[in-house]
């Protein structure tokens, strides 16, 4: 048994899911059965499927717990040409905040809040526990990696982990150019009227579009529900007319489309967040 098995099946007692990287931190390619989707992709991915494939396709997909897909003769051969083990982050219930090089270090030590860190070849991984949207280059030498996403394992650390602070997952949050700025807030006179967003056609079209929009996304899931959420607040989060049946119904159209409950609670805080509400 080699080192990275040994490591990987320590980790994986642990409830680690975790997987071997080839030369260059890169995980093993599809077979060719797997090579562009054709397999419908494996059943924890975004887009659930059926592959039963044997070997660690899917990249941070193939990570797993279980010791017999780790010592079987599929993944053999991937464990004697492994360089490194990786694991994936969100599925132990964590963020890896991967800092890249000394100015990135510096910065989070000056912004975010201490937790658990793992010297790195170039900089250091910040532990957090917790899950959210995984994002490359958030800023110069930083890289969010926690969902659908995969870290090198570089040892335990050292640092008692705190919660995922709000610093971070703002990081990922970024205004798309397509959504118009906030409208200002309509001073109505008493007595002269209400709201004209309270206009039961006008709120149900735009509720109703929303929905549509979501349930009409084939890619970047995450992002069109950000976006859906922030152009729905945009519109109408400053005048008091949205109410928990038109949340629901938002919600309901998102997790339709596979997202999870927290998630869809992340993406309207982030939303409300990004516009001051």
């Amino acid at each position: 048994m080699n080192q990275h098995l040994h490591t990987a099946l320590e980790l994986a007692k642990a409830g680690i899911p975790v997987l071997p990287l080839r030369a260059g931190k890169l995980p093993f390619g599809n077979c060719r059965a797997c090579a562009g989707s054709a397999c419908g992709d494996r059943p924890n991915m975004l887009a659930a499927g059926p592959c039963q494939c044997p070997a660690p396709c899917h990249a941070w997909a193939a990570g797993t717990t279980d010791p017999r897909v780790l010592t079987s003769p599929a993944w053999a051969a991937a464990w004697r040409q492994a360089a490194a083990v990786a694991y994936h982050p969100a599925g132990t219930g964590l963020t890896v905040v991967d800092l890249d090089n000394p100015d990135a270090v510096a910065w989070a030590r000056q912004t975010l809040p201490p937790t658990r860190t793992v010297p790195t070849t170039r900089g250091e991984h910040w532990i957090y526990r917790g899950t959210m949207q995984s994002s490359n280059g958030v800023r110069p030498g930083v890289d969010i990696k926690s969902r659908m996403s995969y870290a090198r394992w570089l040892g335990p650390g050292t640092g008692a982990m705190a919660a995922l602070p709000d610093q971070v997952r703002a990081l990922v949050v970024k205004e798309p150019a397509s959504v118009r700025p906030a409208p200002p807030a309509v001073s109505v006179p008493a007595g002269e009227g209400e709201c004209p967003h309270r206009t039961p056609v006008y709120l149900e079209r735009g509720i109703a579009m929303a929905e549509q929009r979501i349930t009409e996304a084939h890619v970047a899931i995450h992002n069109t529900v950000y976006r859906t959420f922030l152009a729905v607040l945009s519109a109408h989060g400053r005048c008091g007319c949205l109410t928990e049946a038109h949340i629901e119904r938002l919600f309901t159209a998102a997790q339709a489309k596979g997202e999870k409950p927290r998630h869809c609670t992340d993406a309207w805080t982030n939303a409300r967040t990004t516009l001051g509400l």
